[in-house]
């Protein structure tokens, strides 16, 4: 078996914009609700075959993965799968799609696919982290929308 989550989010800034944000490791914390510490290892920039280093807020479980990027497409899609072990998840990865929308907007659309561990119990594992992956993804894309409007250019007011 195997869980699916997909959340979408219309941010207010073009999909380059955005997607230029959320692979900036070092203000990753600005807007990640998720995490107490993002980095790519070796301080690389973000490409395909590069891992990155994610530490979720202890107040979430304090998990540390690994990933590592299978996908790097600026600016529309970037893709990781799981390297490092995990006591919860036998397999792990998580996909980003930017899109451009009319009026200057964008929609980012973040899918996660994973299995469960250990095996005995990877049903259990999956209903109750699907469940929190879907609301804390939902919760930090709406914070990187929010994050994107404060750092938005304004908009032209037609005065001058």
């Amino acid at each position: 078996m195997s869980a699916h989550a997909v959340v979408r989010q219309v941010l207010p800034v073009p999909a380059d914009v955005a997607f230029d944000v959320v692979h900036d490791y070092p203000n990753r914390l600005r807007w990640d609700t998720l995490l107490r510490a993002a980095y790519t290892v070796g301080g690389a920039a973000p490409d395909r075959g590069v891992d990155a280093v994610c530490r979720a807020r202890w107040t979430l479980g304090g998990l540390t993965f690994r990933t590592r990027y299978v996908t790097f497409r600026r600016p529309d899609l970037a893709a990781v799968t799981l390297t490092s072990r995990s006591p919860f998840f036998a397999a792990w990865a998580a996909s980003m799609r930017h899109r451009d929308l009319e009026g200057g907007r964008s929609e980012v659309v973040y899918t996660l696919t994973f299995t469960g561990a250990p095996a005995p119990l990877s049903r259990v594992v999956e209903a109750v982290a699907v469940r929190a992956f879907r609301w804390e993804t939902g919760r930090r894309l709406r914070a990187l929308a929010a994050h994107l409007a404060g750092s938005a250019p304004a908009a032209p007011t037609g005065q001058g």
